[in-house]
């Protein structure tokens, strides 16, 4: 039972801080796909 809370306790920390950096890196990654959805319509009104 205490190398599990060892483990985790070792471990915890940058799982934690993974997650929280993965969420905020997909928020922005929806930005971009947004953008890069619009791209089209925005070349094609440039060039009109």
């Amino acid at each position: 039972m205490t190398e599990w809370l060892t483990f985790v306790s070792d471990v915890g920390f940058p799982v934690v801080v993974t997650l929280y950096l993965l969420h905020r890196i997909e928020a922005k990654l929806d930005t971009v796909v947004t953008s890069i959805q619009k791209l089209p319509d925005e070349i094609k009104q440039s060039m009109s």
